[in-house]
């Protein structure tokens, strides 16, 4: 894909430190720097049309393996164990050729804002000849999941994750790249919205990595993602409803449908 390699790009080469990333000039506006911690940068451009930011994360750790944040980062059984700002999240739908999953999120917000729910389309993808593993998200409608009036129903948001190991997927050690933006959908001024955003991923990358840690340590039983293979169709339909999801009707699209270009 034409924006993976875009995000490849911007990895330094030769180095088991955190370097710093290459960010390429062009005429699209500025990354701006706005976090620097030990194991993370944040950097934020503006989104032209709108008063919103796009975020870019790049990230180091070398206490867990490759495998081990992809999968954790993937298990949504676990992360309900994991993530306290969890209400609901469910795979509503599968695409049993590709893997791609039609996900239900519903999250806590800061008070005194309602809390907020998404669906969203994700794919993944694990590139063991160039050494990669692509978590990419966006934002989806799904007929199955109609808004509810006790959450404000995100329509806005995408994700791009790139995970590159120092050595391979079962060795400690990896760098991350993460594209993300999102529209809370709130009046708040742009300056609260851009403090949200900006802290609330750099907040879930710490706990996610916590996670990890956790399940590495306690050997806590996580499925791994990378092993696993996409069960082969054996008729025309290739879309597997799950047990605890509603009965799909006509006219919706597969997950396979929603791709990136």
């Amino acid at each position: 894909m034409k924006r993976t390699r875009e995000m490849v790009s911007f990895f330094p080469s030769g180095s088991e430190e955190q370097p710093e990333p290459v960010m390429p000039a062009c005429s699209e506006p500025t990354w701006e720097l706005v976090m620097d911690k030990k194991h993370f940068k944040l950097w934020r451009r503006p989104i032209e049309g709108n008063h919103l930011y796009q975020y870019r994360v790049f990230g180091t750790y070398t206490d867990v393996t490759p495998r081990q944040f992809f999968n954790v980062q993937l298990d949504t059984e676990y992360r309900k164990k994991w993530d306290s700002l969890v209400i609901k999240l469910d795979v509503i739908e599968r695409d049993v050729t590709t893997g791609s999953e039609v996900v239900h999120w519903v999250t806590h917000f800061p008070y005194p804002m309602y809390s907020r729910d998404y669906v969203y389309v994700r794919r993944y993808s694990v590139d063991k000849e160039n050494n990669l593993m692509v978590l990419v998200s966006r934002a989806v409608e799904h007929p199955s999941i109609p808004e509810d009036p006790k959450y404000v129903r995100v329509q806005t948001y995408e994700s791009q994750m790139v995970i590159r190991p120092h050595k391979t997927f079962d060795e400690n050690g990896f760098d991350y790249l993460l594209t993300y933006s999102d529209n809370p959908q709130t009046m708040f001024p742009r300056y609260c919205v851009s403090w949200m955003v900006s802290s609330g991923m750099p907040d879930f990358l710490e706990k996610l990595h916590a996670a990890t840690l956790k399940a590495k340590r306690m050997e806590i039983e996580v499925r791994d993602y990378i092993s696993a293979r996409p069960a082969e169709s054996s008729g025309s339909e290739s879309k597997a409803s799950l047990p605890n999801a509603e009965h799909k009707p006509e006219g919706t699209r597969s997950p396979a449908q929603l791709g990136y270009a």
